[in-house]
């Protein structure tokens, strides 16, 4: 995005619900909006006044959408805006985040985790096909300014277009539920703009033709991503791994790489157990490198190191505990022919 300018009133794309969501202006994934709101609204509060000693956070609302441009269009997150002078605005080479190092605990857990995915076969996947993705989720629904509130649990499903080259039509999104905005709605995604698969549009073709070489694909990530004020490379590095471990369909190996290469990023640590949007309990990884504002962390199967799912926070500092503001759990995926489409639908036609 290049504008700074923050609307009083921030507005989703589906505001309007006969309108297909344009993607063209959305196209940075939801943990990268929050980072980007949070450093704008820092450097407002920096221009605007000399801050206090003490300040209470504030939140911001952004319309949101996943990496692959689609996560949650109709979901609403905040962001909290800290303390402009509170001095964790940092990139890789900040002196906090080169002093870590990954935990051993977290690197044999991701090693494994690797080993078992590098192990499962491959899906099929045609240009002309959509990877869908069903989950449970909770966001942020507090007031502008206010505490965060989570939503009830409520069924979030993404159809994602797999054709190579840049497409208009990317896809389509549905929610139901207590907590969606607009339950049984399918909402067409569309980019304007035309996105090609990359990391905002990761295609499962995409997605196979990375390298697999933890450290080249590493070296690759570091290029690809794009960390603002306030955000560290590696930080930026883990949370669109774990997008894409969590919004679409990762070919194994490649699944494996970007296990070993989150094994190697400084600050990566082990949550003996944490629990998903479903209520599993699993084990956590997470990374903290000390500068960030959010905090992103991966949820495992203890005994099949299947990837379940994720939690979001704002990291606490100066003695203050971390923020939950986002949980998801990943129910199901496939791969289907068309919008609307379900697994139960494609599996009963190849009984048939």
């Amino acid at each position: 995005m290049n504008t700074t300018r923050i609307p009083r009133t921030p507005r989703t794309p589906c505001d309007t619900p006969d309108t297909p969501v344009d993607l063209g202006a959305w196209d940075l994934p939801p943990r990268r909006r929050r980072a980007l709101k949070d450093a704008l609204l820092r450097r407002i509060d920096a221009e605007a006044a000399p801050a206090p000693a003490v300040r209470a956070p504030r939140l911001l609302r952004p319309a949101v959408v996943v990496p692959a441009c689609l996560m949650a269009v109709t979901a609403t997150v905040f962001t909290a805006v800290t303390d402009a002078t509170d001095g964790r605005a940092g990139r890789a080479d900040h002196p906090a985040a080169s002093a870590r190092h990954a935990d051993a605990a977290a690197v044999v857990w991701l090693d494994r985790a690797a080993t078992v995915s590098a192990r499962t076969d491959a899906v099929p996947v045609r240009d002309d096909q959509y990877v869908y993705v069903r989950s449970l989720v909770r966001s942020n629904t507090g007031a502008f300014g206010g505490p965060v509130h989570l939503s009830p649990r409520h069924t979030q499903e993404v159809w994602l277009l797999q054709k190579r080259g840049r497409v208009k039509h990317v896809g389509a999104l549905r929610e139901s539920g207590p907590g969606a905005q607009m339950p049984g709605r399918t909402v067409p995604i569309e980019d304007y703009g035309r996105s090609a698969p990359g990391v905002h549009r990761p295609t499962y073709a995409w997605l196979a033709a990375l390298p697999t070489d933890p450290d080249e694909l590493l070296a690759l990530l570091r290029g690809e991503v794009r960390p603002i004020e306030g955000e560290s490379v590696d930080h930026a590095v883990f949370g669109t791994i774990g997008d894409l471990l969590a919004r679409t369909l990762v070919p194994p190996r490649t699944a494996a790489a970007l296990y070993r290469v989150a094994a190697r990023l400084p600050g990566v640590t082990v949550t003996r157990d944490t629990v998903d949007a479903a209520g599993r309990h699993g084990v956590g990884i997470t990374l903290d490198d000390g500068v960030s504002a959010t905090r992103n962390e991966w949820i495992f199967d203890r005994a099949t190191l299947a990837f379940l799912g994720s939690r979001s926070y704002f990291t606490g500092r100066d003695g203050r505990p971390d923020v939950l503001f986002g949980t998801d759990a990943v129910l199901e995926r496939a791969v289907v022919d068309a919008v609307g489409e379900l697994p139960a639908d494609r599996r009963g036609g190849e009984a048939a």
